[in-house]
């Protein structure tokens, strides 16, 4: 059984250069994406309670998105960078969410590989960010993060083949990698994870 996935796409060095230009707007950009992804694994809770095979995982991918979010705030705190007064708009999955089915099933199976392609955009990011950094305390905290997201993009596949069988789940995916591709290409570049 594969639980990982294989982007499309890669990011672009544009992209990276973008983000080492302006390493205090990524944080605080980041800083707001481990907030969505700590409040979208518990909007799965609230959504799906009936759906008790994944309720544990998600509880503790929430936890842990929080305790990201905790770090990278440590670390803003510590070089004097503000927490955004609000979080913008995310072009990035508002775009991969408009893609998703209706359905109440479909769109339970497409938000979970949603979750696993965005998770798998991010590991990729995190381990350019930590492969160009040379500070040793931020570059191993990327390297933790890079492994921690790559888990994720696991899990949310695992969490469909709870409910969905393996080539519906596979082939949907290897559409979403796709359709990902399509939407990271379209969006403009600047210092954030997506």
């Amino acid at each position: 059984m594969k639980l990982s996935l294989d982007l499309a796409s890669q990011s672009k060095q544009v992209w990276l250069d973008a983000v080492m230009a302006d390493f205090d707007s990524f944080l605080q950009d980041h800083a707001d994406c481990e907030r969505k992804a700590s409040s979208m694994a518990m909007s799965f809770v609230a959504k799906y309670p009936d759906r008790t095979e994944i309720i544990p995982e998600l509880i503790e991918t929430g936890i842990e998105e929080l305790e990201h979010f905790q770090q990278v705030y440590q670390l803003m705190a510590s070089r004097g960078i503000p927490l955004n007064h609000s979080i913008p708009e995310d072009l990035y999955v508002k775009r991969l969410i408009q893609h998703c089915h209706s359905g109440k099933l479909e769109r339970f199976m497409d938000r979970l590989l949603v979750a696993s392609v965005v998770e798998t955009r991010g590991a990729e990011r995190f381990k350019m960010v930590a492969d160009n950094l040379e500070d040793p305390e931020l570059k191993k905290f990327y390297k933790m993060l890079w492994t921690s997201e790559a888990k994720h993009g696991h899990i949310f596949v695992k969490m469909a083949l709870n409910y969905f069988d393996k080539t519906t789940v596979y082939d949907r995916l290897e559409w979403w990698v796709h359709q990902e591709a399509e939407v990271l290409d379209s969006l403009e570049i600047k210092a954030a994870l997506h």
